[in-house]
C-alpha cells in the first residue's frame, strides 16, 4: 500500500482530502502544519507527498526545499495562488506538481497516480552515454562514477532526451511527455528544468535549437 504524506493546516480540507485517499486505497499521515510535515517526513517512509503553500511555522516553500534535499520524493503542491513566477518557484526548489485550489479531488488522485507511476521506473535495462549511466530499474542515474541528485522531474526529463538523442524536442513535447496533456503552465517550466539539469552535468550533452527547444548529444 502506498503511503501519503499530507500536511495541510485548514482541518476541514485535510479530513476530505484524506478520506477520499483512504477509499481509493492510500495509507495517508496527516500533519497540521510544516513543523509536523517535517517530522512526519523525518520519522516516516513515504512514497509522495502533498504539501499547502501557506502554513504555519514550516511554510510549503520551506517544507518542499528540505524535503529534497534529502529525498527525491515526489511532491505535489497545494496552492491558492497560480501565477507563473509562483509555479516557476516552486519547480526551482524541487516541486513536481501544482494543483490549484479549489480543485478537483479527481483531479489530484489522478496527480498523484501519474507521479507514483512515473517514481515506479520502467522495465529497461541500464542506458550507457558518455559519463551518464542510467539504471531504470533502480530509478537511478550516474555521472561520471556518482549518484545525481535529481527530482522526479529531471529524472523523466534526462531519460527522455537520453532516448531521444540527437533529436530537436519542443517545449510543448517535454510538457506534453513529462507535465501531461492537462497541464496548463508555462512553456518556462522546460527551460528552468534543463537549467537545472545543465548544471548537474557540468553543462554538457544538453544544447539548445533556437527558436525549438532542446536536444541530448552523446560525447
Amino acid at each position: 500500500m502506498k503511503e501519503i504524506l499530507l500536511v495541510e493546516d485548514e482541518d476541514k480540507m485535510r479530513k476530505i482530502i484524506k478520506n477520499y485517499l483512504v477509499k481509493e486505497g492510500y495509507k495517508v499521515t496527516e500533519a497540521a502544519d510544516g513543523e509536523e510535515g517535517l517530522t512526519a517526513f523525518e520519522t516516516g517512509n513515504f512514497d509522495l507527498a502533498v504539501l499547502d503553500v501557506m502554513m504555519p511555522k514550516i511554510d510549503g516553500w520551506t517544507l518542499c526545499r528540505m524535503i529534497r534535499k534529502e529525498s527525491d520524493l515526489p511532491i505535489i503542491m497545494l496552492t491558492a495562488r497560480s501565477t507563473e513566477d509562483d509555479e516557476l518557484f516552486g519547480f526551482d526548489l524541487g516541486a513536481d506538481e501544482y494543483v490549484t485550489k479549489p480543485f478537483s479531488l479527481k483531479i489530484l488522485l489522478a496527480r498523484i497516480k501519474s507521479l507514483l507511476k512515473r517514481k515506479s521506473g520502467g522495465d529497461g535495462g541500464g542506458l550507457i552515454i558518455g559519463d551518464i549511466h542510467i539504471d531504470e530499474k533502480s530509478h537511478r542515474i550516474t555521472y561520471k562514477g556518482e549518484i545525481l541528485d535529481l527530482t522526479p522531474k529531471e529524472y523523466e526529463m534526462l531519460l527522455f532526451m537520453v532516448k531521444n538523442k540527437d533529436t530537436a524536442i519542443t517545449r510543448e513535447r517535454f510538457l506534453n511527455q513529462i507535465w501531461g496533456y492537462d497541464y496548463y503552465g508555462d512553456l518556462r517550466t522546460v527551460d528552468t528544468h534543463v537549467k537545472q539539469l545543465r548544471k548537474k552535468l557540468d553543462n554538457r550533452y544538453i544544447k539548445t535549437v533556437r527558436g525549438i527547444g532542446y536536444r541530448f548529444e552523446g560525447e
